[in-house]
């Protein structure tokens, strides 16, 4: 019994080995993990932050730009196109857009009541030449009896009186005859009067131009001296096209930059991709107070179909004459996009959120930015000041601002 009371079991030196394998064990796997993590990370692209420029499509003539301004087409020749006379429309041969000649016929107005005066004014034309006619055939009647009375008073054959009574017979024979014409005279004039308000009926076109827009329709009442309920006052509104011009508001400070005959070039709202030139043809010589503006006026050199009255445009005055080739678009860039690698001038363009280098060639200056030619388009993003580390399909995105 002595002997198993001396026995027992040692259980703390197994334990404590134990337990510090396992600790082993783990922190073991926390490096591995770590390591696995950092090779992923070390293994995945990395992505630069950049600032990024448009290719924009600019123009050469833009290096001789002095001064802008905003403004309208305006026709310098236009017309509402109305008649004297009232009456109801009865005959409109025109539409919008319609090109007219000088005194073509555009319209006609119901004119059977004036039309009628006329007639009756054309009857009395008549009747006071026949008038004419009766008298002067008593004129001559007169005038054959004076000569008679004359040789048989010279023979003594009749009295004195005789011939008194032949010549005062004579003398109202002439004044019936003056007094026919000057009825004729009074009776055409009544014509004409009534010819006219005939015409008045007839709508012509003052000069060869486009019918800009219809005001009446047929069977509308016309009345350009009435304010009338449901009248109109002008048929058409037409505009000569070859007078257009751009009415530009050049601020009173910048007048001095400006002067008749200078040069412009017009881009219009409606043609984006279209440059016309022309020059200042005069300036109003006043001030709009309300604006401290001064109206300018510009003509163009050579007129397009295309261009229409109202139409907004944009002008730049130019410090000197332009040739077409100057007109010409082109691509341009920031010159901070430009840069030098392996003798070339290349560009960082962003596609797909990667860096692609593009070759370009390098032309002239146009203002703030660089005129090139390549492999690019207007519209493209490539990179500003790219680092000389940044290179071509290096993964990017844009700084945001």
């Amino acid at each position: 019994m002595a002997d198993l009371n001396t026995l027992k079991i040692d259980r703390g030196a197994p334990a404590s080995s134990g337990r510090r394998r396992r600790r082993w064990i783990v922190w073991l796997g926390v490096a591995l993990a770590v390591a696995a993590a950092v090779a992923v990370y070390l293994r995945q692209p990395r992505v630069a932050t950049v600032q990024a420029v448009s290719v924009v499509t600019a123009y050469p003539s833009q290096q001789f730009v002095i001064l802008n301004a905003t403004g309208y087409v305006v026709a310098q020749r236009k017309a509402a196109v109305a008649s004297k006379a009232t009456g109801r429309l009865e005959w409109l041969g025109v539409a919008e857009g319609s090109r007219v000649k000088a005194n073509e016929v555009i319209a006609r107005l119901d004119n059977r009541d004036v039309s009628a005066q006329l007639d009756q004014a054309t009857a009395a034309v008549k009747v006071a030449q026949s008038s004419i006619d009766q008298s002067e055939a008593e004129l001559w009647e007169a005038g054959e009896s004076l000569k008679r009375t004359r040789d048989l008073v010279a023979k003594g054959f009749i009295a004195q009186s005789a011939l008194d009574t032949a010549v005062a017979r004579e003398i109202r024979a002439r004044g019936a005859v003056s007094g026919a014409r000057s009825s004729l005279a009074q009776a055409k004039a009544g014509q004409h009067v009534a010819q006219v308000a005939v015409d008045y009926t007839v709508i012509r076109a003052p000069f060869e131009g486009v019918v800009l827009t219809k005001s009446a329709n047929i069977g509308d009442i016309v009345t350009p001296f009435s304010s009338a309920a449901d009248s109109k006052g002008a048929v058409v509104t037409m505009a000569d096209m070859t007078t257009l011009e751009v009415e530009a508001d050049v601020s009173e400070s910048n007048l001095a930059k400006v002067k008749v005959g200078q040069p412009c070039e017009v881009a219009l709202d409606a043609l984006p991709d279209a440059r016309f030139r022309g020059s200042i043809s005069r300036i109003v010589p006043t001030v709009d107070r309300a604006k401290a503006t001064v109206m300018t006026k510009i003509r163009f050199h050579e007129l397009d179909s295309r261009i229409l009255p109202e139409m907004s445009a944009k002008v730049s005055f130019l410090s000197q004459e332009i040739t077409p080739d100057q007109q010409k678009p082109s691509l341009a860039v920031n010159p901070e996009a430009l840069i030098e690698r392996g003798g070339k001038t290349v560009v960082l363009m962003i596609r797909d959120g990667k860096a692609e280098e593009v070759v370009i060639t390098r032309g002239p200056k146009l203002g703030d930015l660089v005129a090139i030619a390549g492999a690019i388009k207007a519209g493209d993003k490539v990179v500003q000041k790219p680092a000389e580390t940044l290179h071509a399909g290096a993964m990017v995105k844009l700084e945001s601002k």
